[in-house]
């Protein structure tokens, strides 16, 4: 005597159980359309995180002020140096000036030259010290001036090789600290 079937989910006696989804005929496959993915849609790729901006000026953007505070103090040291130059070639020129066979065209140009010197060595000096000032609060224009006057200050420097190689030096680390993602994100953050 056969005992009735205990689960009624079991096929009946004798039959193989059936697993899944009735067997169908296999379907052709067709090409897939690519998806037009605007969101977190099946498919689709997931929506980019937004970074957070930074609250605390990162260690590469303080190391680039600080570099910029640096050769600020460098264009003194060499303001200091030009203005005696002038003073060595003026006084040069007022003792060459009693001689009847002295030149003074020559004193006349390295007067001009050092003009010259003193007033770009003013400019990047106030521009330096200006620019790391307003890292704390600057924005775009901040970093685009900081690497305009790096770039100018590199090629300017290139002139006075030996002497002018600590300069190129410094700003072309500058130009990369300022240049990174993080100093991108500093100078781009949102200011209320």
């Amino acid at each position: 005597m056969s005992y009735p079937n205990q689960n009624p989910y079991d096929p009946p006696p004798g039959q193989q159980p059936v697993y899944g989804y009735p067997q169908q005929p296999m379907q052709p496959q067709q090409p897939q359309q690519p998806m037009a993915s605007y969101g977190p849609y099946p498919g689709g790729p997931m929506p980019a995180a937004q970074m957070p901006y930074p609250t605390v000026m990162p260690g590469g953007v303080k190391a680039a002020r600080a570099m910029l505070y640096v050769l600020a103090g460098l264009n003194i040291i060499g303001l200091v140096l030009a203005v005696m130059g002038l003073g060595g070639v003026t006084k040069a020129s007022h003792e060459a000036s009693s001689s009847p066979y002295a030149d003074m065209s020559a004193f006349n140009v390295g007067k001009g030259v050092l003009i010259a010197v003193i007033v770009l060595i003013v400019i990047f000096t106030v521009t330096a010290i200006t620019l790391a000032a307003q890292f704390g609060n600057g924005g775009k224009g901040v970093r685009i001036a900081t690497i305009v006057s790096c770039v100018v200050g590199m090629i300017l420097s290139l002139f006075t090789f030996p002497v002018g190689l600590v300069h190129t030096v410094l700003g072309i680390l500058v130009l990369v600290l300022v240049s990174k993602d993080e100093g991108n994100a500093w100078f781009n953050r949102p200011r209320y």
